[in-house]
């Protein structure tokens, strides 16, 4: 059975960027090129998903659904103090009081896999964790093919024991948050095109790369590597369609901003970001507590995206963000994939 990504004219994906990146209308954008799209269920509760879903349908048959598969990474309790401590004055300076007890929550993944299994689509991908064989059994019982996210060889080795039908590689280079399976690990910088390698070298299954894509050339070094398709997130991030705030749109043009980075510091998950002033004075702090962080900073970052404030908003990045363009999605994908068109 060929991979659902697999089937689309062009050969990108466009990447499941959830919190409102990810619009219906850039999702319907990606699909008229000729892409794969993702309905990003990430942060969304089955009935809010749901009406996203639907809609997607009414443009292709080919899309998929990207969920947060749960991760609970025990919170050290006197490091998250800490982090409350050193963030106590900069949000009260912006009148914000923290709460200081740290909060735990599944994204809603049961209530979300329930309404898919009721409500099957063609692919669903799995990122902060793999999923469960028993996860992938249900998903495969209504006809459903499941994707793991993975960032190593060994991730890539345990997906594949679990039965999953492909994985979506993302190099360390990507921007947001990494999907890997252990986020309280050292991720070490690398080519994604030497990732894909090494992860084909080990495990047999369909593969879509992404991570650092800056244009047409890195995606065609990465099909050569062997990817069936290439996934795109940080290039669409300034498109037309897409949901990104005016505060990130105009950092990721802008000359103050010269280079990104991984931290901690916005969820307590790792997540590559331009450098802002947040990450300057707190990323040395940051504590491995996702989505404990993600909940005492979500606030603060909604004050400064209101204020148009860039040092105190996660910008989300990959190192290929300076090709980032204004336009139509649809026209980007289409300059990205015209040159390797499938038969």
């Amino acid at each position: 059975m060929t991979i659902a990504f697999a089937k689309t004219p062009l050969p990108i994906i466009g990447a499941p960027m959830a919190g409102g990146t990810s619009t219906p209308e850039l999702t319907e954008a990606v699909a008229r090129a000729g892409g794969f799209p993702f309905v990003a269920g990430g942060y969304l509760t089955a009935e809010a998903l749901a009406p996203l879903v639907t809609r997607m349908r009414e443009t292709t048959s080919d899309f998929g659904v990207n969920l947060f598969a749960p991760n609970r990474v025990p919170v050290d309790r006197e490091a998250f103090d800490e982090f409350v401590s050193a963030l106590e004055p900069v949000a009260a300076a912006r009148g914000i009081t923290l709460d200081p007890e740290p909060v735990e929550d599944d994204d809603h993944f049961d209530d979300k896999l329930d309404w898919l299994t009721e409500h099957p689509v063609p692919l669903v991908s799995m990122t902060f964790n793999l999923p469960t064989a028993e996860t992938v059994d249900r998903l495969h019982a209504v006809g459903t093919q499941v994707v793991a996210t993975v960032t190593s060889v060994p991730e890539a080795r345990a997906a594949a024991e679990v039965g999953v039908d492909g994985l979506v590689v993302q190099g360390p280079r990507a921007g947001g948050h990494s999907g890997t399976a252990d986020p309280t690990r050292t991720i070490e910088d690398r080519a994604t095109v030497d990732l894909v390698r090494d992860i084909l070298a080990e495990v047999d299954l369909p593969v879509a790369a992404g991570g650092g894509v800056e244009g047409e050339a890195m995606v065609g070094d990465l099909l050569d590597a062997g990817a069936s398709a290439v996934v795109v997130g940080t290039l669409l991030l300034r498109s037309d369609e897409a949901g990104t705030a005016p505060t990130h749109r105009a950092a990721l043009a802008s000359e103050e901003f010269t280079e990104t980075q991984l931290t901690r510091a916005f969820t307590g998950r790792p997540a590559r970001a331009l450098v802002n002033d947040f990450v300057r004075k707190f990323d040395s702090v940051a504590v491995d507590a996702y989505p404990a962080v993600h909940h005492l900073t979500k606030e603060f970052r909604a004050a400064a995206k209101k204020a148009d404030d860039p040092h105190g908003l996660h910008l989300w990045a990959g190192t290929g963000y300076r090709s980032a363009r204004e336009g139509s999605a649809e026209t980007i994908v289409k300059d990205l994939g015209a040159r390797f068109t499938r038969e």
